[in-house]
Order: C-alpha cells, then structure tokens, then sequence
C-alpha cells in the first residue's frame, strides 16, 4: 500500500552497487543542485573519515535503530554486508514530497526494493560503474575496508549488478558530473 499519493512530485531512488560512487556523485548533487532534496540515512556502522552526524547519515546504536525499526519510523531498512544496519527515516521523505521538493535517497539494493514496494510510484535509479574492473578499482582504492571486508562487498556487488532489470533506468558513473546532472535531469521530469 503506497505512502504517499504523489501529488506533488515523485520520489527518486538512487541505488547500485558498493563502491559504484552513489555517496560521491550524491555528494554533487547536494552541492550543485540547491533544488534536490536528499535524503539523510541512519546507519548503525561507525563514521568514515570527514563524515558528519546528521549531513552524510545519523550514526545510531543498534538499540536506537531497532525501536525505529519496531516503531514504523523507517520507509526502508536492511542489513547491509551482513554487518551494519541501514535505514530511511520515513517523514522527512514524506514532509519533503508534500513540499514539492525534489527528494533524492541514496541507498542500496535491498532498501530501493522496499521504497519499490512501498511507494510503486517511486522511480528507481540503477548507478552502474563503467566495467567491473573499475569497480574493483574504486573499492580497493578508497582504503576504507580491510581485505575480507572488500571480499564480502565484492560478493555483496556481483548480485547486486544482476538486480539492473528491476529498475526504471540506469546510468553509468563513467564521470561524477555527467552522471549527477543525468540523475537531476531526470528528477525534474514530470512523473509520467
């Protein structure tokens, strides 16, 4: 059953594969589109360097996350990597809807299926990166992980990857700013 009638707009989805580079091409949005309104997840992992609680997600215990959870605060949450918990908080999506705002989530494949289920009428994003190699690239590269947290995330994209055909459209993240101004030429069509 949907949350929202949509009156006002329409709910983007942006969702892919770990390490593809929905957090940075996420990131130009919020600096170069002044009009999108992007969705702040909490999480229940701990902060990576320069991340800031409340800009780039709401760091949460595990106890606070299951009373959101348990309590319908969430429009969507997963465990995400077997390891951390994810989330949506539900009514500053809703809020930003019925303003007529432009709203952006950034989240990962099992969340996008849930908004999917919840909200039909939301328009799902696929981020896909250039090759699978340049994946690979990205998330070694970052540095962020140890060698058996690359694994799992590596394992965690493969199945991910094959989840394309469930969403609306897809753009490749072959350059942060052609695929960010895409995303935000996409968002201020009209629902259709």
């Amino acid at each position: 059953m949907p949350v929202s009638d949509q009156e006002h707009g329409r709910l983007v989805v942006l969702a892919g594969p770990t390490a593809v580079g929905k957090g940075t091409v996420a990131a130009y949005v919020r600096e170069h589109f002044p009009e999108v309104w992007l969705s702040v997840s909490a999480t229940t992992r701990k902060p990576r360097p320069g991340e800031v609680h409340g800009v780039h997600y709401f760091f949460v215990s595990d106890e606070e996350f299951q009373r959101m959870a348990h309590e319908g605060e969430l429009l969507e949450y997963a465990v995400v990597h077997g390891r951390a918990s994810y989330g949506t908080p539900r009514q500053p999506v809703l809020d930003a809807i019925a303003a007529g705002r432009l709203p952006l989530l950034e989240i990962d494949l099992q969340g996008a299926r849930q908004v999917k289920e919840r909200m039909p009428e939301a328009y799902l994003v696929f981020l896909e990166p250039p090759s699978w190699d340049e994946l690979v690239r990205r998330l070694v590269g970052r540095g962020t992980e140890t060698a058996d947290e690359q694994d799992v995330r590596l394992q965690t994209a493969r199945a991910e990857l094959a989840a394309v055909s469930e969403f609306d459209t897809t753009i490749v993240n072959d350059d942060v700013r052609r695929a960010a101004e895409e995303l935000v030429s996409l968002m201020r069509k009209p629902p259709r």
